[in-house]
C-alpha cells in the first residue's frame, strides 16, 4: 500500500488532480468529507462542540452551522485552535481506518487541504502538491466560483504560502494550464506510482 497525501491551494485544481487519480483507480480518503460526517447530527464530534461553543452553533434542523461557526473561529486564532483540537483527531481517526480498508496494494491518495498548515507531511510515504500561479487561483475562484476578488485574496491569505507547500512536496502537478496538461501529469504520475499495482 502507498499513503499518498495531496494538497494545494484554493483554485489549484486540486479536486480536479483528485477526481483524475480516483479515475486511474486511487482509493481517495477526502478529509473534507470526513470533517463533515465526524460533526453529523448525533455523532460525539457534534455534542463536543456544542458543549466547547454552545447551542447557538446549530441549525435550527440540528446540522452545524457551518458558516456561523466559520465567522467565529476565522474571527479568533484561540477558538479556532479550539474547534480543530475536538475535529482534528477524529478526521484523523478515521481517515486511518478508511486506507487500513483499502486493499493491500491500495494507492490511498488522501485529499488533505491543510496538509501544509497542520505539519501532516510526514503522515504520507509521498506529498504531492497542485500548485497554480497566486493570479492563476484568484482568476478561478473570481470566474469559476464567483467569489469577489476581496474574497479569493483573503481566502488565499489565509492558506499556507507557495513556497511553504512547494518546501514539502515530493511531487509537483503544475497547473497553470489546461486540464488536459494537469490530466497528462496525473498520468505520467500514476505510471510511477501506480501502475504496477492491481
Amino acid at each position: 500500500m502507498l499513503s499518498v497525501g495531496l494538497t494545494g491551494g484554493i483554485g489549484a485544481g486540486k479536486s480536479e488532480a483528485v477526481r483524475l487519480l480516483a479515475a486511474h483507480g486511487a482509493v481517495i480518503v477526502d478529509s473534507d468529507r470526513i470533517a463533515r460526517e465526524v460533526v453529523a447530527p448525533g455523532t460525539p464530534g457534534l455534542a463536543a462542540v456544542v458543549e466547547e461553543f454552545g447551542p447557538g452553533v446549530l441549525a435550527a434542523d440540528g446540522t452545524l452551522d457551518r458558516p456561523g461557526l466559520g465567522r467565529v473561529v476565522f474571527a479568533d486564532r484561540e477558538r479556532l485552535a479550539a474547534l480543530n483540537a475536538i475535529v482534528h483527531p477524529l478526521v484523523a481517526r478515521r481517515s486511518a481506518q478508511l486506507q487500513a480498508e483499502a486493499p493491500e496494494d491500495a494507492v490511498v491518495v488522501h485529499d488533505v487541504p491543510l496538509l501544509t498548515e497542520n505539519g501532516l507531511a510526514d503522515r504520507y510515504d509521498l506529498v504531492v502538491v497542485v500548485d497554480a500561479a497566486p493570479e492563476v487561483q484568484r482568476d478561478r475562484l473570481v470566474r469559476l466560483r464567483g467569489m469577489s476578488e476581496e474574497d479569493a485574496r483573503a481566502r488565499m491569505a489565509a492558506q499556507a504560502g507557495r513556497e511553504e507547500r512547494l518546501a514539502i512536496a515530493d511531487v509537483v502537478l503544475h497547473n497553470d494550464g489546461t486540464r488536459e496538461d494537469l490530466a497528462e501529469q496525473v498520468d505520467r504520475l500514476w505510471e510511477r506510482i501506480g501502475g504496477g499495482r492491481g
